[in-house]
């Protein structure tokens, strides 16, 4: 059966991989069992490749939590969309329910994804951002007509992650990879390292990316790649990270980036795709 063109993202996630598809798949390995990726984000790469059988992982549980209701209860997912309206103080009030930790608790699952997708198709640049404190933080983005119900896709995508055997986890990268078997592929989409330090953004999740974590990544590739176990990485083509996998001879590529709050400093940025077959 060949792969549903209608399977795409379903939110826009920072450091999405729309604009870099046809470069990550012309370097994908061709014969794999199980795909992994420890940071899906909005999940480009994944609706791309459509993998039969796939363990996907992400540190921000409220994303987690909308994947697994688009898979489980698409149906109530678009009835409860339906609620949502496009103005600026019907936006601050939606946003505002996780401030309130007893209120949002009380949510069910089902509308927690639904105000995931309505803060990402209604704010600012279509960009998830949280606060330290875990609290969604992007501002209002004054849009004509959002698409907050789209329908055809979030049916397309919910039948593909059910007639697949998809996997979702919440758990740190390292964690999600535990029991992985040598024939098993891992894409690596972590957040990316800064290229300036006013350009650090690692506010998808709290907590942030820093240095020592890249370092942990690396030495995570490190142990894969002793057990033979295929992987593929993303990240910024920055001195830190090109010396930090100089043994696996990094790609450089250029993508188009769209995310900055700054229109100004949108454009093409240097990133590299490490990668350890042939």
């Amino acid at each position: 059966m060949g792969k549903d063109k209608m399977v795409a993202p379903v939110v826009k996630w920072v450091g999405g991989k729309r604009q870099l598809l046809p470069i990550i798949m012309s370097y994908l390995p061709s014969d794999y069992t199980t795909y992994y990726e420890p940071f899906v984000g909005g999940g480009a790469v994944l609706f791309e490749v459509q993998p039969k059988k796939a363990i996907i992982n992400d540190v921000n549980e409220e994303l987690i939590n909308m994947y697994n209701v688009v898979k489980d209860n698409v149906s109530e997912l678009l009835i409860d969309l339906q609620k949502h309206k496009n103005s600026s103080s019907y936006f601050y009030e939606v946003r505002s329910w996780d401030r309130d930790p007893v209120y949002y608790d009380k949510l069910s699952n089902i509308e927690k994804a639904s105000r995931l997708i309505y803060l990402n198709k209604t704010c600012y640049n279509g960009l998830f951002r949280v606060n330290l404190m875990g609290q969604f933080n992007s501002p209002f983005g004054r849009y004509k007509n959002p698409a907050i119900i789209d329908e055809s896709r979030l049916i397309a995508v919910s039948n593909y992650l059910r007639k697949s055997e998809i996997k979702f986890t919440n758990l740190d990268f390292e964690l999600s990879l535990k029991g992985i078997r040598k024939d098993s592929f891992v894409y690596f989409d972590p957040p990316y390292d800064p290229i300036s330090n006013s350009s650090n953004f690692t506010g998808y999740s709290k907590g942030g990316f820093d240095k020592n974590e890249q370092i942990r990544l690396k030495k995570l590739c490190d142990k894969l790649n002793a057990r033979s176990v295929k992987f593929l990485l993303s990240n910024s083509n920055t001195p830190f990270i090109s010396e930090l996998y100089r043994d696996y001879n990094p790609i450089p590529i250029t993508a188009k980036r769209s995310v900055n709050s700054n229109g100004a400093k949108r454009g093409f940025v240097n990133e590299i795709l490490v990668k350890n077959y042939d």
